[in-house]
C-alpha cells in the first residue's frame, strides 16, 4: 500500500481517519480525567465520541497536509485528580494509548478483510489510513515537548523542584516543536516516519 500519493480519495479517507483518531484520543483524555475525579471535561461536553466536540478544523487540516496537527485540548484540573501529580500522567498517556488500540483494532479488520477475500480498494485504503494516522498520533503525542502528552507524562514523574524548573520553559515548547517539524533532517521527522513501516507491519502489507 502506498501512502505518499495525494488525491481527492486520499484526502477524503484521511479526513475520516483523522475524525476517528482525534476523537478517540481526546475522548480518552476526558474519560480518564473524569474517572480520576475531575468533572471539568464532562461539564465542558468532552465526554463524548461526537467528533464535533473534539476536532479543531485547522489542526485536522494541518495533519492531513503537513503531517502534524492538533485537536481541541481537553481542559483538566490536576488538583482535582485523585492520586496527585502522577494521575496527570495517566490522563496524558490515555490519548496515545487510545490511538494504539484504535490502530490495532482497525489493523485486525484490514487483515480479516484480506483473509475473507474482500477487495474494496477504497475501504482498504481508508482502513489503512486510519491505522497509519493513529500510529502517527501516538508517536507524535509521546514526544516530551509541551504541549504534547509526552511532556505531561514526563512532568508528572519529575521531582517537584525539577518539574518547576522545566515548566518555566513550557511557553517555548511550541516554538521548539515547530522548529523540529520544519527543520530539514530533523530527528522528529525521522521519528514520525516510523508510522509508515509500523502500519505495514500491523496490516501485513
Amino acid at each position: 500500500m502506498a501512502f505518499g500519493d495525494i488525491s481527492l480519495e486520499r484526502l477524503i479517507a484521511g479526513a475520516v481517519a483523522l475524525l476517528v483518531g482525534l476523537t478517540f484520543h481526546e475522548f480518552s483524555h476526558a474519560l480518564t480525567a473524569d474517572q480520576l475525579g475531575d468533572g471539568r471535561p464532562r461539564a465542558m461536553g468532552r465526554l463524548t465520541l461526537n467528533p464535533i466536540a473534539h476536532v479543531d478544523p485547522v489542526g485536522a487540516l494541518m495533519l492531513v497536509v503537513a503531517g502534524f496537527g492538533w485537536a481541541k485540548p481537553v481542559m483538566v484540573n490536576p488538583a482535582a485528580l485523585r492520586g496527585g501529580r502522577q494521575s496527570m500522567a495517566f490522563v496524558a498517556f490515555a490519548g496515545p494509548i487510545a490511538n494504539v488500540v484504535v490502530a490495532i483494532g482497525f489493523a485486525v479488520v484490514y487483515r480479516v478483510m484480506g483473509l475473507t477475500g474482500v477487495d474494496d480498494g477504497f475501504v482498504l485504503r481508508l482502513i489503512g489510513l486510519i491505522v497509519q494516522f493513529n500510529v502517527l498520533l501516538a508517536i507524535f503525542n509521546l514526544v516530551p515537548i509541551p504541549p504534547l502528552d509526552g511532556y505531561n507524562v514526563l512532568l508528572a514523574f519529575l521531582p517537584p523542584r525539577q518539574a518547576a524548573s522545566v515548566q518555566r520553559y513550557a511557553p517555548y515548547g511550541v516554538i521548539a516543536l515547530l522548529l523540529l517539524i520544519f527543520l530539514p533532517g530533523s530527528p522528529l521527522g525521522a521519528l514520525l516516519s516510523l508510522s509508515a513501516p509500523a502500519t505495514r507491519v500491523l496490516i501485513g502489507a
